[in-house]
């Protein structure tokens, strides 16, 4: 596949509003380093049909190509700063979707 950019949807339950804070206040400067840009997040989502995923908070963002998003998770910093995400709430996922390649 082509490089294309990559969307990654996060669906997790904040337990301890404080530590998840401090998680966030770190994750724009590290996503930004690695070309990566928020979308949005919804604390109330909606499914139609299917399962649904669990409850609390799906929070989608965007990298250029998928080794971006690699090296945005791989990052040390990162991993550091996720330590308050692990401590602060459940992630229920982590998943990456691709972009449909650029049509000719």
């Amino acid at each position: 596949m082509a490089d294309v950019g990559v969307y990654m949807v996060a669906n997790l339950t904040i337990r301890d509003r404080d530590r998840y804070l401090q998680y966030e206040k770190g994750f724009f400067p590290i996503l930004k380093k690695h070309g990566g840009s928020f979308v949005t997040f919804d604390d109330s989502i909606a499914t139609f049909e299917g399962n649904s995923p669990r409850e609390g908070r799906v929070v989608i963002f965007r990298f250029p190509s998928e080794q971006a998003a690699r090296a945005w998770y791989d990052d040390p910093d990162y991993q550091t700063l996720s330590e308050h995400r692990r401590a602060g709430a459940d992630l229920h996922f982590l998943t990456m979707v691709h972009e449909l390649p650029a049509q000719r």
